[in-house]
């Protein structure tokens, strides 16, 4: 099997636990739809797949893990919801179909993201609750998460975005820091979580924290890339908005090549991280984080 067909199999476990996620739940029908419209909408679920991987490599139980890593996949769907809003980046297209707000109006769309972003916690406790995953870990865990997501994460990451957008004299440390919250944060998290889980050792936590942080660098280096290089229909949004909006990418300030370099060398650093584990599992990240500067989309 490719590395496509790996992390494809495993999003497809992810994808069959999330169909079930916000059935039952007494959610009026339009923003159960709107909610779900965005939740299935397909993508990679790398996130949970990396939550589920690190888990079971240090010896958790994977199928226990597994509501904690749905949780986390609505906080990144909602994120998406929202960054597509008008007042944001103002996307029409998320993942080759119409972006939530163009479905089903802003109002909808802004409650559907609020709606995934509390059922997330909900979900986490599950995972103590009903699978019996230690209650200690999901706490430390959820912190983590909310840490990420929050103000000093995901959310402030997107503010400064926002501010760096048609900005001059943006540095590249400045645009490392900003993506290290705006996307780097979600990945690091689904890492150090997934350790956190299945009760390992504190240096291996810091092995899962900082290959996160490595993988979620070259990451966004290379989506800056592609939406340069690549077209709306293989990406399934709209290519070449970066530069139509003005905003600050690593191409933009150090050219394709060197940005592509550069997310080669992050990578080599997160494999290192991997270095002291063996099996099926470390195979499987090693080959995913290579996946991440190779993929075309």
């Amino acid at each position: 099997m490719t590395i496509k067909d790996k992390l494809a199999e495993r999003a497809g476990r992810v994808e069959n636990f999330l169909e079930q996620c916000l059935h039952d739940k007494g959610v009026p029908n339009r923003l159960f739809a709107a909610m779900d419209y965005s939740l299935l909408a397909g993508g990679k679920r790398m996130r949970p797949v990396l939550t589920l991987s690190w888990a079971s490599m240090l010896g958790g139980n994977a199928e226990a893990v597994m509501p904690f890593a749905a949780g986390l996949e609505c906080i990144h769907t909602y994120s998406l919801i929202h960054d597509d809003l008008p007042a944001m980046d103002d996307d029409d297209l998320r993942r080759g179909r119409p972006s939530n707000h163009k479905q089903f109006g802003e109002a909808t769309a802004i409650l559907a993201g609020d709606g995934l972003l509390t059922e997330a916690f909900g979900l986490m406790t599950a995972a103590s609750i009903v699978n019996g995953v230690p209650a200690d870990r999901v706490l430390r865990s959820i912190a983590v998460l909310a840490g990420a997501a929050g103000a000093g994460g995901m959310v402030g990451g997107q503010v400064v975005d926002m501010e760096f957008t048609g900005r001059d004299g943006v540095s590249l440390e400045e645009l490392r820091g900003m993506h290290a919250m705006k996307t780097g944060a979600l990945i690091t998290a689904a890492c150090e979580c997934g350790a956190i889980l299945s009760g390992a050792a504190e240096g291996d936590i810091d092995n899962a924290r900082e290959f996160g942080k490595a993988i979620g660098v070259a990451f966004q280096i290379m989506d800056d890339v592609l939406d340069v290089i690549s077209d709306t229909e293989t990406l399934g949004k709209p290519a070449g908005s970066d530069e139509e909006m003005g905003k600050i990418t690593y191409p933009s300030l150090i050219g394709l090549e060197k940005s592509k370099t550069l997310a080669g060398e992050y990578i080599d650093g997160a494999v290192r991280r991997l270095s002291g584990q063996s099996g099926a599992e470390q195979e499987f990240l090693v080959e995913l984080a290579r996946y991440i500067v190779d993929r075309v989309y």
